[in-house]
């Protein structure tokens, strides 16, 4: 299951929660079923995180602190200018796992699944996994 996202800034977070849902819920095997999806990106300057996505100043505080880690204009040797977008991917992570009940994403209340773009604008693939198992 993949879908695309295109970004519209340097950096960003975007909820792909419904989108992830909907993979999940487009896999008519699923059913009923339990068990981890995990979403993932094949890119090196984008990643996928877990977070709240009720209020939109978490995603601000949460770009605003990795710009504060890793600056933009540091000294880096890579030629492409984009080492910041490397190191944030890094940090970030690839993919993010989540439990899945009755074959529907089981999230916490508050919980997003953002794709996290470092060096956008861009058109982004997201691929969701799924993986069988019991709910114990």
């Amino acid at each position: 299951m993949e879908f695309t996202v295109r970004t519209t800034q340097r950096e960003e977070f975007i909820d792909i929660t419904a989108e992830v849902g909907r993979a999940l819920a487009d896999a008519s095997t699923l059913a009923g079923a339990d068990g981890i999806a995990v979403a993932f990106v094949p890119h090196t300057t984008a990643g996928v995180t877990i977070n709240e996505n009720a209020d939109p100043d978490v995603v601000i505080d949460m770009l605003a602190g990795l710009r504060r880690l890793v600056p933009r204009d540091a000294s880096y040797r890579h030629v492409e200018g984009n080492s910041d977008a490397h190191i944030k991917a890094s940090l970030v992570g690839s993919s993010a796992s989540m439990p899945v009940r009755d074959g529907r994403l089981a999230l916490g209340r508050w919980q997003g699944i953002y794709l996290c773009e470092f060096d956008g604008p861009r058109t982004r693939r997201v691929s969701v996994t799924f993986i069988e198992g019991r709910a114990e």
